[in-house]
């Protein structure tokens, strides 16, 4: 048995490990993309992406912590409606992961690129467009090497790296944020009315909410979810991790944003307009133009330590996702492998390291990937608050450490706000991220048949709901509003209302389509372990 070998993470690491995954490339992009799309109500738009993610991981708190198990949220799923929602969510969720390690790589990539020094010339040719080139390609391969070796022998190494590299994370932005409102504060960019506040109009608030990578700034929380099984005292400390580092982080980010708003010269504006505002190094360039030229040099470094330390935190975030769905027998069972020395599935993580490759190479651009990582995400989120509801169904008599008092509508609300952020994402990114997601299922009907297609048509019925919500708002997205790159037949805002409308149907269709399975019954008997090592930690 290797689990006695394997050191528990305490509160204090869970929640350093939290925001070494949260506090990453989006902070240092997510401001600027936002105030490009929506101007200075873009600080509505990071209210709102906190409210969206953090709806979704209230639905979360509570699977956690009856299920603490290494990469849970790939399996949630599979417990309450089989094998092939399972899938589904576990495949977009691995999407995600393996997109959001390059994502690290190709910030800190594009942070060099502007180097002002003469000896980094050479960097220069690392970003062409906003697009990283061969040259830069090479580097971004060398930090996911990095990432991975770091992670590659103990979660003891693990968390000590990102409990350091955390504090110098939430220091940089403190810093600059001090700094630049000392430097340059122009509150007046607020502006004195609601045009001057909005000035493109309220649907880009929500556009910025998806395409400025402000989901993907917060989508970090399932670190703590994923990392279950080596949490001490999960009852307690699953819970408390995701609000901590949550509310830290959305605190920061909105801070930031503000930041950045009013630091930005008024002359600029009123020559470009927000839309004209074109950085490379957003942070960095807003430094060197205030005359702040050290604390530029502090934000290149920065840029290399907060994607660094979200690199690090994800590759065993993504090594545990791809181990769990091997334990869903839908992918190589080699991937399952556990080093019982290290308490590290090892081939998952080499794995997730080639493919993350692979993504970069297709994908070169930070804005791109922001995007489809988001879409991916929130997908994958969509099965939580459907899999809360039901489990409630289906186990009533189940241990519950933590038992949501306002779950009941809770869970239809999240599931709302993922299918709104869904959509922001704009035609035609919902659909190619919808289709990446259906590229794996080969791999699911290859299994099925391995298994003589046993229990697909009770998995298909159970999934039924979710089919049926990929195909709807695939639709929605190209007949939506011209806001969102849609056809316009739907007139914003009327386009949300349909959506709201439709996923509600959606989310009680899911939630009466559960199924008792096997799976159920090794979701009870890990249910039953759980509660065992609760009663002995509270004794």
């Amino acid at each position: 048995m290797g689990t006695p070998k394997i050191k528990r993470i305490n509160l204090f690491q869970l929640v350093m490990l939290a925001l070494g995954s949260l506090i990453g490339s989006g902070w240092l992009f997510g401001s600027w993309e936002a105030t490009k799309i929506a101007g200075p109500a873009a600080i509505i738009s990071w209210v709102i992406g906190g409210l969206v993610i953090g709806s979704i991981a209230y639905d979360y708190v509570e699977i956690g912590a009856m299920f603490p198990e290494s990469g849970g949220m790939s399996k949630y799923a599979q417990y309450s409606h089989g094998t092939l929602l399972g899938f589904i969510a576990a495949w977009a969720n691995w999407v995600s992961l393996i997109t959001l390690i390059p994502i690290e790589a190709v910030a800190a990539v594009q942070y060099m690129s502007t180097w002002p020094w003469s000896w980094a010339h050479w960097t220069h040719h690392f970003l062409s467009g906003g697009v990283i080139t061969n040259s830069g390609l090479l580097v971004v391969f060398g930090f996911i090497l990095v990432f991975t070796m770091l992670n590659f022998w103990s979660v003891t190494i693990l968390t000590r790296f990102t409990s350091l590299i955390s504090i110098f994370k939430i220091g940089i932005p403190l810093l600059t944020i001090i700094m630049l409102t000392m430097s340059g504060f122009h509150p007046g960019n607020y502006g004195t009315n609601l045009h001057e506040f909005m000035p493109y109009g309220s649907a880009p608030i929500f556009t910025a909410t998806s395409a400025a990578g402000i989901i993907f700034s917060f989508d970090a929380f399932q670190t703590v979810i994923n990392m279950g099984g080596e949490i001490e005292h999960p009852k307690k400390n699953i819970g408390r991790g995701i609000t901590i580092s949550l509310l830290i982080s959305g605190i920061l980010y909105v801070i930031l944003q503000s930041t950045f708003i009013t630091a930005i010269p008024p002359k600029m504006i009123a020559a470009t307009g927000w839309h004209g505002i074109v950085f490379n190094s957003p942070f960095a360039d807003m430094a060197i133009l205030l005359g702040i030229h050290w604390l530029s040099v502090l934000l290149y470094m920065d840029a290399f330590v907060s994607p660094f330390g979200t690199g690090v935190s994800f590759v065993a975030n993504t090594a545990r996702a791809l181990f769990a769905m091997e334990g869903n027998r839908h992918v190589p069972h080699f991937l399952g492998k556990v080093n019982l020395k290290y308490g590290i599935p090892r081939n998952a993580m080499l794995v997730n390291t080639i493919l993350s490759m692979v993504m970069v190479t297709v994908f070169r651009s930070w804005a791109v990937l922001a995007t489809v990582l988001s879409t991916a995400t929130l997908i994958a989120y969509l099965t939580g608050p459907v899999t809360a509801i039901s489990l409630r169904k289906m186990g009533p008599k189940l241990y519950r450490p933590i038992r949501l008092k306002w779950l009941p509508w809770m869970a239809p609300l999240s599931f709302v706000l993922a299918s709104l952020a869904t959509y922001w994402a704009m035609w035609p990114t919902t659909v190619e991220v919808i289709f990446i997601i259906l590229l794996g299922l080969p791999f699911y009907f290859y299994y099925e048949w391995k298994n003589h297609f046993v229990s697909t048509r009770q998995a298909f019925k159970a999934s039924g709901w979710m089919i049926g919500y990929l195909v709807f708002i695939s639709i929605m997205s190209l007949i939506g509003s011209h806001q969102f790159n849609g056809l316009n037949w739907v007139p914003y805002p009327l386009d949300f209302v349909v959506i709201v409308i439709a996923s509600l149907a959606f989310y009680y269709w899911g939630i009466r389509s559960y199924i008792h399975t096997e799976d159920f019954d090794k979701a009870q008997q890990l249910n039953q372990e759980a509660k065992e090592r609760g009663e002995m930690e509270d004794n």
